[in-house]
């Protein structure tokens, strides 16, 4: 693979640090350590473990040079970097059919459209990536870093049916992942599932080649999401019944995971449960143990356990009852704006709760994206000022989950909290989405009032 430029450019130098001492400040970069390139914040940390190095920097005048940097036992360096890749980001180069950036709108900001494909990114924030853009570099620094544990698409074990998922790359990435199993780095696995393609028989030999590989940790199965912005899919497992046929599927190899590894190992995306209960989902939700860590809560999977246990946790606490009187206080009631993904479970907690009568959900069709897409976080913010301004109540307080906005306060079509406001002429709150953090910071909002 061709190699980049390097440079680790610095944005903040800590008082008295070693880096402070050595004379570095914000703005310089980092090109080497001991003559090492130094491509993110892993290389970093693998070349600066020591308590002295020779780090090789272009000032932020552009002069270049050399300094010494020392330190005693355990001090930190005292440098933070403006990014933690610093050689780029890696582009994923596949052709999934099913992949969702392909199906997005026009025009919307670059960020949105970026297909990274990065296993650095993997390790540090999750990402899961194919692994057909590495290298025998890249993979023999996988291996000697153990950067572990990666998180990695599957998809299929059968090489006719990745290559028809993935693309031409597909059998690059399944070796990559062998020789990276071989050598002890631990893999959290996720299958896409497309009807007709990969589920069915196809997901059985899947699940059976993963199981035989025991450094897949675990695997999550998430079913197809698709847009109105593509012509390629019309249905997933939107019904009931091809969403219970996958829990049943799945269901031996959990009973076996958990009778000879002691997990469940296999775990279906929340969206399945919601499409297989409806209204019991409550019911059938497995319990909290279930899900272990919680590690694929980023992939939806246990999301809808912890909000229950969430709620019932601040029920317990007295939490519900105080939010009640603050409410009735206030002469507000609170509207918890979501999507439809919800619509199947919050109406019963909320009906079963002390916040009966001064809380309610008001669920927003996602006409922006359209498809089968109804998870809150991928709500537009014209999508929700528009279902606010129809339900418009003078009394009422519109709350808008946090996952709904990224780091920057916007949504997917760049509108804040603000911006949706004024669009739906209403009073507007953006609040964490788990219950036992949004309860309380309500509960603060309300008493500052």
């Amino acid at each position: 693979m061709r190699q980049r430029a390097c440079e680790a450019l610095i944005a903040v130098v800590d008082p008295g640090s070693p880096a402070a001492r050595a004379g570095f400040e914000a703005g310089d970069a980092i090109l080497a350590v001991d003559g090492q390139p130094v491509r993110d914040i892993l290389d970093w940390r693998w070349l600066t473990t020591e308590e002295a190095c020779t780090v090789s920097y272009r000032g932020k005048l552009g002069e270049t040079g050399e300094a010494q940097l020392e330190r005693s036992l355990s001090e930190p360096w005292g440098i933070t970097f403006s990014g933690i890749l610093f050689d780029g980001c890696r582009i994923c180069r596949n052709a999934c059919t099913f992949c969702f950036m392909r199906q997005l709108p026009k025009g919307l900001r670059g960020t949105l459209s970026v297909r990274d494909d990065d296993y650095r990114l993997s390790f540090l924030q999750g990402n899961f990536v194919t692994l057909t853009n590495l290298d025998a570099e890249d993979v023999a620094r996988i291996c000697e870093q153990r950067i572990s544990p990666l998180r990695v698409s599957l998809h299929a074990a059968d090489p006719a049916v990745r290559r028809s998922l993935m693309g031409k790359n597909a059998d690059v990435g399944i070796r990559n992942l062998e020789t990276l199993l071989d050598a002890g780095i631990s893999i959290d696995a996720q299958i896409v599932l497309v009807p007709g393609v990969n589920d069915g028989a196809v997901l059985d030999e899947t699940l059976l080649w993963a199981y035989a590989h025991p450094g897949i940790q675990t695997v999550g199965i998430v079913p197809l999401g698709y847009t109105r912005h593509q012509d390629a899919f019309t249905a997933g497992f939107d019904d009931p019944a091809s969403s219970q046929a996958v829990l049943q599927q799945i269901a031996p190899f959990q009973e076996r995971a958990q009778e000879e590894r002691g997990c469940a190992w296999v775990f279906a995306a929340d969206e399945f449960y919601l499409t297989a209960f409806g209204d019991e989902v409550l019911s059938n939700l497995p319990n909290a143990v279930f899900y272990g860590d919680f590690s694929m809560y980023e992939d939806g999977i246990g999301i809808v356990r912890s909000s229950v246990d969430g709620f019932n946790e601040a029920r317990a606490l007295g939490e519900l009852e105080e939010l009640a009187c603050a409410l009735d206080d206030a002469g507000a009631r609170a509207v918890m704006v979501c999507g439809r993904a919800m619509e199947r479970y919050l109406p019963q907690l909320i009906a079963s709760s002390p916040l009966q009568g001064c809380m309610e959900a008001l669920f927003v069709d996602n006409a922006f994206f359209g498809g089968n897409v109804n998870v809150t976080g991928l709500l537009a913010g014209e999508d929700m000022a528009r279902a606010i301004r129809h339900h418009g109540a003078s009394d009422a307080l519109y709350l808008l989950p946090a996952v709904a906005f990224n780091a920057d306060g916007v949504t997917v079509d760049d509108l804040t909290a603000e911006d949706i406001g004024r669009r739906a002429g209403e009073r507007c709150l953006t609040v964490p989405s788990n219950p036992l953090d949004c309860i309380p910071y309500l509960l603060d909002v309300l008493k500052d009032r």
